[in-house]
């Protein structure tokens, strides 16, 4: 096993990442000609699902590899680049909503320390289009004169996430949605699932392995789902369709919660013993205050799942519109929805494809709402209202 084995339906990333993780090994051996594949800053970019942060920690483990080709997955290095445990990858993931300019600074410090391990230091930077206006521009200097041995792996949705002076100094990884069958595929092969429910899991997770592994093995992930997708036949009058924005944001809220509580708990006991609890659960003096510390960026981090959980059932409740456009303009694409045949034919038939594409806008006027912190009742309300009238 690799660590490219998670990149599933990935393959030309996955060779143009392959070849450069072995230019950065000719460079680090002292052969400059071999290396003109290797460069110190790279912007992973795709569509939710694609696999943009798996893809950078992939190439983040090849490139501290020793072994030849780089990137065996079964190594030391690979093994704690991939557990998130290697000294020389900084992996930043924005616990709020922004990542602001005094975080940045002190990101770019640490990242201008040598390698321990003596290859690369290394920073992943996920979801780095959440970065301030002040922030990238702080960013922007660090990748403009990096140290030689600081490599600067940022993950965004599309290269136009970014400001144009920081992606114009980045090499550009496209990633695709993977097909549904790639998926599927890997889900019998790696997970044990039946190829049926795999394959279901596939296409409702629209090519996002991970989501699609829960939907396979979760049934409370999949009553969710099935909770989203049952809005638009709940959409018979004014009260309906505010009661199902209000079930909407209710149940975006439990999922948030549940997601939070976890890790929450994992992180708070990682951080009791590192400051040296006792066994009877006392804290030494002088660390209520990393506790505290702690517990607000928690609370800024429940914000954002709470939006991240609500926007994917926004994604969710997009297919069910998708498949039914499809069934009325009568093009030859498998639905997201297949279980769902009956009701989305019956769907198709009451209206037209304009009215379904207006539906799909108030979708994505939601998703742009929430974006702006609007809040959340209020928007989904509106969009619900919408979909009812179309």
């Amino acid at each position: 096993m690799s660590v490219w084995d998670d990149l599933v339906g990935q393959e030309a990333a996955v060779e143009q990442l392959r070849s450069a993780a072995r230019a950065g090994a000719a460079l680090l051996a002292g052969d400059r000609r071999a290396a003109a594949g290797m460069t110190h800053a790279w912007l992973f970019t795709g569509p939710p699902g694609a696999g943009r942060s798996a893809a950078a920690r992939a190439f983040a483990a090849a490139l501290q590899c020793r072994e030849d080709p780089p990137g065996c997955g079964h190594c030391a290095s690979c093994h704690q680049v991939l557990q998130g445990t290697h000294a020389d990858v900084e992996v930043v993931r924005p616990a709020g909503l922004s990542y602001g300019v005094k975080e940045t600074r002190e990101l770019v410090l640490r990242a201008a320390s040598s390698p321990s391990g003596g290859r690369w230091q290394i920073v992943l930077f996920e979801d780095a289009e959440r970065a301030t206006e002040a922030a990238a521009n702080a960013l922007l200097k660090a990748i403009e004169e990096p140290p030689p041995r600081t490599v600067w792996l940022l993950c965004a949705p599309s290269p136009d996430d970014l400001v144009v002076t920081i992606r114009s100094r980045c090499r550009l990884v496209t990633l695709r949605t993977p097909p549904a069958q790639a998926v599927a595929d890997a889900l019998v092969q790696r997970d044990g699932i039946e190829p049926d429910v795999a394959l279901e899991a596939a296409r409702a997770a629209q090519g996002d392995l991970e989501r699609a592994r829960r939907l396979a093995a979760d049934p409370e992930a999949r009553r969710r789902r099935g909770e989203v997708l049952s809005l638009p036949t709940r959409l018979t009058g004014v009260a309906p369709a505010v009661q199902a924005a209000a079930a909407l944001v209710a149940a975006a809220d439990a999922d948030a919660k549940a997601t939070a509580e976890e890790l929450n708990e994992a992180e708070v006991a990682q951080l009791r013993r590192a400051l040296g609890e006792s066994e009877k659960g006392r804290m030494p003096r002088g660390t209520a205050g990393a506790l505290k510390e702690l517990e607000e960026r928690q609370k800024s981090r429940a914000t954002r799942i709470k939006r991240d959980s609500l926007d994917r059932a926004l994604l969710d409740l997009a297919s069910y519109y998708r498949d039914v456009l499809m069934l009325q303009l009568g093009a030859p694409v498998e639905p997201v929805n297949g279980d769902k045949a009956a009701e989305l034919r019956a769907a198709a038939a009451e209206s037209a494809p304009e009215t379904t594409l207006r539906r799909l806008e108030a979708i994505m006027e939601c998703r742009r709402r929430l974006d702006a912190n609007v809040n959340p009742l209020l928007a989904v309300e509106a969009m619900t209202l919408s979909l009812r009238t179309g």
